[in-house]
C-alpha cells in the first residue's frame, strides 16, 4: 500500500479538475486523473508527471455503471485504498432558455451527470475511502446552486435563469450533506466547493477567475485536518449559504 495520499479527480484532464489535480500533486498526493477521453486523461498525467507529480490516467465515464466498477477495482489494485475523492465533472447543457421553455431531456441529461453519477462514483468508492486514515469527499458545486443567493433578485446570480444547471447543484448540495450526515462519527468529511465564476470550456471562457483560482478552495477541502468542518459549503473567502 502507497504511504502517499491518494487521490481521484473526475473529469481532471482540463480546466478546474486539471488544477485540483495539479494543486493535490504539488502537495505531494498521488494523482489520478479520471478523464471520459483516454488520449485526453493520457495527456493530462504526462504534463502533471513533467512537474514532478505522481500521476496516473484512468478512463473513466462517471455515467457508465461497468466504467465506474472498473475504475474502483483498479484503485483497489493499484493502491488498496482512496484517500480524496473530488466529484468535479459536470456539465452544462443550457444557454440562457427560460424555464418555461427548458426542454426536460436537458434537465435529464443534465442531472445524469450533475447528479446521479456523483451518487454513482461516491458509492463505489466509499469502501476504499473507508479504509483511508482520513478520507476526503469533494463535490464541486456552484453558487448557482444556493437557494439563499440564487432567490435573492437584487443578488448576483439573479441574472442567470440556467434551470437545469442551477437545479442540479442545488440537489447535489443536499446529497454532499446527505453524505455527510451518514459518515459524521467516521474519519471521512464531506463538504462541497464552490469555485465562483472561472474561466473554463464549461462557460465557453467567460469567467473572470482562472480554473487555477477556483481549484484553490477545492484543494484545500481535499486537504482538510481531522479538525476541520464537515457538511459545509465553501468558497474561497468562506463557507455560504446553501
Amino acid at each position: 500500500m502507497s504511504e502517499a495520499k491518494v487521490a481521484l479527480v473526475t473529469g481532471a484532464n482540463k480546466g478546474i479538475g486539471y488544477e485540483i489535480a495539479r494543486g493535490l500533486g504539488l502537495a505531494g498526493v498521488t494523482v489520478l486523473v479520471g478523464a471520459r477521453d483516454a488520449e485526453r486523461g493520457s495527456a493530462a498525467a504526462e504534463k502533471l508527471a513533467a512537474e514532478g507529480i505522481t500521476a496516473t490516467a484512468l478512463e473513466l465515464d462517471v455515467t457508465d455503471p461497468v466504467s465506474v466498477s472498473a475504475v474502483a477495482a483498479r484503485i483497489e489494485l493499484a493502491h488498496g485504498r482512496l484517500d480524496i475523492l473530488v466529484n468535479n465533472a459536470g456539465i452544462l447543457l443550457e444557454r440562457g432558455q427560460r424555464p418555461s421553455t427548458m426542454p426536460v431531456e436537458v434537465l435529464e441529461r443534465t442531472f445524469a451527470v450533475n447528479v446521479y453519477a456523483v451518487v454513482r462514483v461516491t458509492n463505489a468508492l466509499l469502501p476504499l475511502l473507508r479504509r483511508a486514515p482520513a478520507g476526503r469527499i469533494v463535490n464541486l458545486s456552484s453558487g448557482l446552486g444556493s437557494l439563499a443567493l440564487t432567490s435573492d433578485p437584487d443578488g448576483p446570480y439573479a441574472p442567470f435563469p440556467l434551470l437545469a444547471y442551477n437545479a442540479s447543484k442545488s440537489a447535489l448540495n443536499s446529497v454532499t450533506v446527505s453524505y455527510a450526515n451518514e459518515l459524521r462519527g467516521t474519519a471521512i468529511k464531506v463538504n462541497a466547493a464552490d469555485p465562483g465564476y472561472c474561466a473554463t470550456d464549461l462557460n465557453g471562457h467567460a469567467g473572470p477567475r482562472t480554473p487555477a483560482q477556483g481549484a484553490a478552495v477545492g484543494v484545500r477541502l481535499a486537504t482538510l485536518p481531522d479538525d476541520g468542518p464537515t457538511a459545509g459549503f465553501f468558497s474561497e473567502d468562506g463557507p455560504e449559504p446553501w
